[in-house]
């Protein structure tokens, strides 16, 4: 048993928890466009799919089986779903660039993280896991920040402060 692999994925687990409350409560948030609440909710279910992977991964470390890993549970990367940002209201939209903006610092620190932890790992299945998350997470920095300048821009325009 690799207690410095066990941390890297216990920190893993917790930030994949963090992620999906999150989303879950940004979806709750009274006032947000049905299309972003379904968004907000289908992210947190991917979140609960990484937590799931992380805990399986830690279970065959702790017990020095992490060759029995199996990394065909891994389902391939979605294709991204971007949805119409036309249906957002005034109030929706205020909610959907603060939570964009949160998200986006937050999978980014999630890139850098399992970028890391597939550089600093010995097993060869935990870099192939870490390396599989980091990209679904570059995916939605990608995805979120198209989204965001798209959004902001809405913003601001419908603040009065347009041409700016």
């Amino acid at each position: 048993m690799d207690i410095k692999e066990l941390q890297i994925l216990k920190q893993a687990i917790i930030n994949e928890v963090e992620g999906a409350e999150f989303y879950k409560l940004a979806a709750a948030k009274e006032g947000i466009a049905e299309e972003v609440k379904k968004e907000f909710l289908s992210l947190a279910e991917e979140e609960v799919k990484h937590i799931t992977w992380l805990k399986t991964l830690f279970e065959k470390i702790k017990d020095d089986k992490e060759d029995d890993f199996n990394l065909s549970i891994i389902e391939p990367l979605p294709s991204p779903r971007i949805f119409d940002w036309k249906n957002l209201d005034r109030e929706s939209a205020t909610i959907a660039v603060s939570v964009f903006g949160i998200a986006i610092q937050t999978e980014k620190a999630a890139v850098e993280f399992y970028e890391n932890s597939a550089k600093s790992t010995s097993i060869k299945k935990a870099k192939e896991l870490y390396t599989i998350l980091a990209s679904w997470e570059k995916q939605h920095v990608e995805i979120f920040s198209r989204e965001y300048e798209n959004l902001l821009e809405q913003w601001w325009a419908e603040q009065n402060f347009a041409p700016f």
